[in-house]
């Protein structure tokens, strides 16, 4: 498979483009991001900040399932393959015996306005082990009517036993992994799933009155032509989701060493991505969905287009979210926890984590607290992730700051409009339809922690 395509070929200052700015940089789902991690924020540190939480605020609760039936090569998340129920059990025991450990932290009892299972795969719970999930989590936080409860779900593993089961603990969204549907595609990656499958599970969810479904498609994989992603968009649409996201495969087999079961050779180059991204994009606003940052699309009543159109769209590390809840509380092995005070993350390894429940302990292991410069630039950076824009001097007049702070990143700022990616106006930047594929770029500008760390994956 070429690197290029024809078209792309022809255009010069497009391949000037992908030379120039596509680089290893963050996807930016929190700043600092969590290289910036470390063993200065400890158990102890973690139960401090949760004992100053205000009781009258609401707050997010994600719960990480690090299960899956099988293991996709393109995989980046923590996870493993099980068979072995009876190991899934126990993992819920555990968290229920994280809950009671963050009971003992917290001032009180709080009010959770969304419930987030993540993995992994949240449906290789049996109905019981979700009945206790649920159990433990209503025993520690009051959920409020109406709470968005989400699962990220393998159609594959689901039935409708356990949609219904779910539905009776209140799941109103679920997010159905796709990626692509092309034969060969599926074969590269070790995910072989036909669309009747989809289909099938999507069908299941609106019978139990799931009000919102998304499907998770990817561009980059191996073997994957343009051609791929739009036939498997034609298909998918069919069912007409509510939100669709569309990932670019971030290769990394330095840090998910299963990745390396992928061909190198087989992967696209940056601009047969970039082509890939666009022409899926542009099929996507050509049905009627709403374009959300980087790599969301929602029909235009969903939440996520209202939270677009009122400036109160936000992003943490499930992505984009209408969730505005300034606290997340991470559960299970490798979660990681949102706090005023910053951010905390559990022991990665599953055994790990059950070692330290075990000990009575928190099972937390690193983290980052925040300082007002990070908070000043976090904002930044979000804002701009979210709308594509940002006025400088409204973030700095809330933070106490001048524009004149930041003249060096204006000068970089100088340079990306001179090549088109950006439209500087006074203090406001935004992005331009040209530089929409780089907004990581962009917001790397404003980035004082990351530097040009390998580990992160490029931005197309």
């Amino acid at each position: 498979m070429t690197s290029t395509t024809p078209c792309t070929a022809l255009d010069p200052r497009r391949q000037r483009l992908l030379e120039q700015y596509d680089g290893n940089v963050p996807r930016y789902t929190s700043y600092p991001t969590a290289v910036e991690f470390s063993n200065v924020v400890d158990e102890d540190r973690a139960a401090s900040w949760l004992g100053q939480l205000s009781m009258e605020e609401r707050l997010s609760v994600y719960v990480h399932i690090p299960f899956c039936k099988r293991l996709c090569w393109y995989c980046g998340c923590n996870t493993r393959a099980v068979r072995n129920p009876a190991l899934i059990s126990e993992y819920v025991g555990f968290v229920a015996e994280e809950l009671a450990l963050i009971e003992k932290a917290l001032p009180g009892r709080p009010t959770a306005g969304a419930i987030h299972l993540g993995g992994g795969t949240p449906n290789m719970l049996s109905r019981d082990d979700l009945g206790s999930l649920f159990r433990a989590l209503r025993h520690v936080f009051k959920v409020s009517p109406g709470a968005e409860i989400a699962a990220e779900l393998d159609p594959s593993v689901l039935t409708r036993e356990w949609v219904s089961a779910a539905a009776f603990h209140g799941l109103s969204r679920a997010s159905i992994g796709v990626q692509d549907l092309s034969a060969h595609v599926q074969q590269a990656v070790n995910r072989i799933e036909s669309f009747e499958v989809v289909q099938r599970a999507v069908g299941w969810l609106r019978e139990a009155g799931v009000a919102s479904i998304n499907l998770d498609l990817m561009y980059g994989l191996p073997l994957q032509r343009t051609q791929d992603v739009l036939a498997t968009l034609d298909t998918v649409l069919t069912l007409r989701p509510e939100r669709l996201a569309l990932f670019g495969y971030a290769h990394v087999p330095w840090v998910k060493s299963h990745q390396k079961l992928i061909s190198q050779p087989d992967l696209p180059g940056a601009a047969e991505r970039l082509d890939q991204s666009e022409a899926a994009a542009a099929k996507l606003v050509g049905e009627g969905y709403v374009r959300i940052g980087l790599d969301h699309f929602a029909l235009p009543g969903d939440p996520l287009a209202v939270a677009l159109e009122d400036g109160s769209l936000r992003r943490n590390f499930q992505g984009y979210t209408a969730d505005h809840h300034m606290t997340l509380i991470g559960l299970g092995a490798s979660s990681i926890s949102s706090l005023p005070q910053g951010y905390y993350q559990n022991d990665p390894t599953e055994l790990g984590w059950r070692r330290r429940l075990q000990e009575g302990r928190l099972p937390v292991v690193r983290g980052v607290g925040l300082t007002d410069e990070d908070r000043f630039r976090g904002e930044i950076i979000e804002t701009l992730m979210c709308r594509k824009s940002v006025d400088l001097a409204t973030v700095c007049a809330s933070h106490g700051r001048s524009v004149a702070d930041l003249a060096t990143e204006r000068t970089q700022l100088q340079s990306m409009a001179d090549d088109g990616l950006v439209d500087l106006s006074d203090s406001r930047i935004a992005m331009t339809s040209v530089g929409a594929p780089w907004l990581r770029s962009v917001a790397r500008v404003f980035d004082q922690r990351s530097g040009t760390q390998s580990r992160f994956s490029r931005v197309l």
